[in-house]
């Protein structure tokens, strides 16, 4: 028995949602995109201010390194009861 014309197309074209269903969901898929970006570009200047922080913190440290450092030195300077000079000629 053949199937009417048509009929295998009509099932299908029943099943597709209509126009303004897509379009709503088009509409809510481009708002949630714009809200994600927004919070990207917030969350990439949180992450810019981190990185300064860090590199300040490490700045810091280094600096506080060498100070302790020079400090050592000039105390093992005076330990070793040598004079400056005498600790250069060494060390050529």
């Amino acid at each position: 028995m053949p199937r009417p014309k048509g009929s295998k197309n009509k099932k299908a074209f029943e099943q597709m949602e209509s126009i303004e269903n897509i379009d709503e969901r088009i509409a809510t898929t481009e708002a949630t995109i714009a809200s994600l970006t927004e919070e990207l570009k917030a969350k990439k200047a949180e992450l810019k201010q981190y990185q300064k922080m860090k590199e300040e913190a490490e700045r810091i440290a280094a600096e506080k390194k060498v100070e302790e450092d020079r400090a050592a030195i000039l105390a093992a300077v005076e330990a070793s009861g040598k004079s400056v000079e005498e600790i250069l000629e060494l060390l050529k």
